[in-house]
């Protein structure tokens, strides 16, 4: 097999490695005798490129580069070491005419590690083209590459290498496998392999409750966790962390509780990453009190995401002056705020309505270093557009250095309904047809904003631009846990087997609240339908049924009836389940898309402000 002479790096022949400067005080020849079992003490004496390159002129220059070891730790050594250069060891890989498997592994696992990890598996597929049969170190490498990028369909062809040379015995490589199938959210085979598998460890179980947790199998991840401790595994802060992942996913309280019991018992409670973890699941589930208690009482030094966490937390919760008083407390503690913690405290100012405090705190974000990005842009012309300021909301988008998102310009047009600017509403609306926006919510506010001027030959242009175009209302999808049980209701839906009885309470509401001068709001309902049919569409929204199912099935235990929902409450729901909360005598906790509401003795935490 032809081999590199000293002709491939010229400036490393024999007379230049004798003229090197000394390694640790006395040359390189000195320290690497003919042997070849002695390369292992050679390479971890290693520091830097230099030292790799005169490795390899001294391999070559001794004829000890033909060996295989000595090769493949080469190239090994500068794919995957901190000093190394994967270009470098690709162009070695390259000389070779005949790799042996420990090259090809070599090379795979450099770019398994690299930020080009889908280069891995071509290499991987060229080794099959070669005749290379893989080992199963060469499908470990491979799947850590496919893990980094989701590739879910190399993944599958790896698998079934895996089956056809014989490596299923091998656990950890099956672990491997089913992280990528977990990762890439092909959980069906994730649990079918786990399900198959002969024996199972930690690793395991941990890398199919995370992949539950963070897709859209949450409580099948609880499940799990239940399970591991029967099977009498005993769960880990990894463990831990993809369940709380779960219990916020659902909204769970209760569930959130035992976890938390679990990690005290376990001296869990001293990993910051736990404690973060469990900040953010408590102020997820509605407990904004008990993720404080965390934060508070945390066994490990705070870190930047500690802070962040808990000020988004009190945040979203309405407490913008206690979130404000955290974001001032961090330099005491010495921390420095990054974009993250400025985008926490300017919506902690945007869901409280704190208007020049959080102006003072953009315009403080350049002298501390911290440059705005698009999403702070958003939050503050969101804060003025909010207050009323629209025309000023609009000139925070004009001054962007970057181009204005969807989103930003969506809010813009939400402000603009709200406060009746007909000519800003049609140059936002105008923006979104640009970036592509096709969202049944853009053509409603329009039209409700030309309705509020009774522009009603626009309004029908609108109308038919919508149907042109099929644009679809996202339903309003709302869930509730009851004993444990989680309970999904979709607008006007019957499919409930409590249907009837949510639907006799939402009765007895109507009557309760009416008797108190309630009249519906009914301005942003389509404008095509009646005005009795608007009410009714409105009754029937899916958080007013799951708000009437937990007082039908909560009986009068006094706990706070909680629902998750995944758009913006209505102004009209907003009102009806204060009025709620005040004769049923029950706290309401509301979590939408973009807050949390407390409903308690007719008013809402957020001051009517959102």
């Amino acid at each position: 097999m032809p081999i590199l002479g000293p002709q491939f790096f010229p400036f490393y022949g024999p007379t230049t490695l004798r003229s090197m400067p000394s390694y640790e005080s006395s040359s390189l020849e000195k320290h690497f005798p003919p042997s070849m079992a002695s390369i292992e003490p050679l390479v971890q004496r290693l520091s830097s490129f230099s030292h790799i390159k005169q490795l390899q002129a001294h391999l070559i220059t001794t004829g000890h580069f033909a060996f295989l070891p000595s090769r493949s730790k080469l190239i090994e050594l500068c794919a995957i070491s901190p000093f190394g250069n994967l270009h470098y060891a690709t162009e070695i890989f390259c000389q070779i005419q005949t790799p042996f498997k420990n090259d090809w592994n070599a090379i795979i696992r450099g770019f398994a590690r690299s930020n080009e990890p889908k280069i891995a598996i071509t290499y991987y597929q060229n080794m099959f083209r070669k005749a290379k049969n893989p080992d199963a170190l060469t499908c470990s490498f491979s799947l850590q590459a496919c893990s980094r990028f989701l590739g879910v369909f190399e993944a599958k062809q790896i698998h079934s290498h895996i089956v056809r040379f014989g490596f299923t015995a091998d656990d950890r490589l099956v672990t491997t496998l089913l992280d990528v199938y977990a990762k890439s959210n092909d959980l069906n085979s994730a649990r079918k392999l786990f399900d198959e598998m002969p024996s199972r460890d930690r690793a395991s179980w941990n890398a199919l409750i995370a992949g539950l947790a963070q897709g859209d199998q949450p409580k099948e991840a609880l499940d799990l966790f239940k399970g591991m401790k029967i099977e009498g595994l005993k769960p880990d802060e990894v463990t831990v962390l993809g369940v709380i992942s779960a219990c916020s996913q659902l909204g769970s309280l209760l569930e959130g509780e035992t976890v938390h019991s679990y990690i005290k018992e376990s001296n869990l409670d001293k990993n910051v990453q736990v404690c973060n973890a469990l900040i953010d699941m408590y102020y997820k589930c509605g407990s904004v009190d008990k993720a404080c208690d965390v934060f508070r009482s945390m066994g490990c030094r705070k870190s930047l995401v500690s802070w962040n966490s808990m000020i988004m937390g009190l945040g979203m919760h309405g407490h913008g002056t206690d979130a404000l008083n955290l974001f001032n407390e961090m330099s005491q503690d010495g921390i420095q705020p990054d974009a993250i913690t400025y985008l926490s405290a300017l919506c902690a100012c945007n869901h409280a309505g704190l208007v020049s405090e959080g102006l003072s705190i953009f315009k403080s974000m350049e002298s501390s270093g911290v440059k705005p990005n698009v999403k702070h842009y958003g939050s503050v012309s969101d804060l003025l557009g909010r207050a009323g300021r629209v025309k000023e909301a609009y000139e925070i988008i004009k001054s962007m250095p970057s181009k204005p998102d969807i989103v930003l310009w969506q809010t813009l047009l939400g402000a603009c309904k709200t406060y009746g600017e007909v000519e800003l509403a049609e140059i936002a609306s105008r923006a979104l047809v640009e970036l592509g926006s096709n969202s049944c919510g853009d053509f409603v506010l329009l039209s409700n904003t030309y309705a509020a001027h009774e522009r009603w030959d626009d309004v029908g242009k609108i109308r038919e631009a919508m149907k042109s175009k099929a644009v679809k209302k996202i339903p309003g999808i709302s869930f509730i846990t009851i004993k444990g049980s989680i309970h999904k209701f979709i607008n006007g839906n019957q499919d409930h087997p409590d249907w009837r009885d949510i639907y006799k309470k939402i009765d007895e509401i109507s009557l309760r609240i009416n008797s108190m001068g309630y009249a519906a709001e009914t301005s942003f309902v389509l404008h095509d339908i009646g005005e009795e049919e608007k009410e009714n569409v409105l009754w029937y929204h899916s958080e007013r049924l799951a708000v009437a199912y937990g007082l039908i099935s909560g009986g009068g235990d006094g706990k706070p009836i909680q629902v998750n929902k995944n758009l913006r409450i209505c102004v009209d729901c907003h009102v009806v389940i204060k009025l709620i909360s005040k004769i049923y005598n029950r706290e309401i906790i509301i979590r939408d898309r973009a807050r949390f509401h407390h409903f308690k003795d007719g008013a809402c935490s957020c001051g009517d402000y959102w």
